[in-house]
């Protein structure tokens, strides 16, 4: 079954070095730290910011089995916003299962 790639519709996580204007730039981003705690793996931050000015990142895995949306480590939402929860970089689309 082909699957396309859920897109980062927005982040509001402006430190971030993919960030610019909340949109990311990385080419793929991974979600989830821990099986229930949706951070964005992605993110560091940096003086520079940086990725695919062209591009919007797309979800390449999600390590969140505890969300609704996670099939075998895949992202199936249509698109996932990002921003801070909890002093961290969060999935914002994140729904426990």
């Amino acid at each position: 079954m082909a699957m396309k790639m859920p897109t980062v519709q927005k982040c509001s996580v402006s430190d971030c070095a993919y960030n610019t204007e909340q949109a990311c730039h990385a080419l793929a981003i991974t979600i989830g730290e821990k099986p229930s705690d949706p951070l964005c793996d992605t993110f560091f931050t940096s003086s520079k910011h940086g990725g695919i000015k062209e591009a919007t990142a797309g979800v390449g895995a999600c390590k969140s089995f505890d969300c609704s949306f996670n099939r075998d480590y895949e992202c199936t939402a249509s698109s996932i916003q990002v921003g801070m929860k909890q002093s961290q970089p969060d999935c914002l689309t994140f729904q426990r299962r």
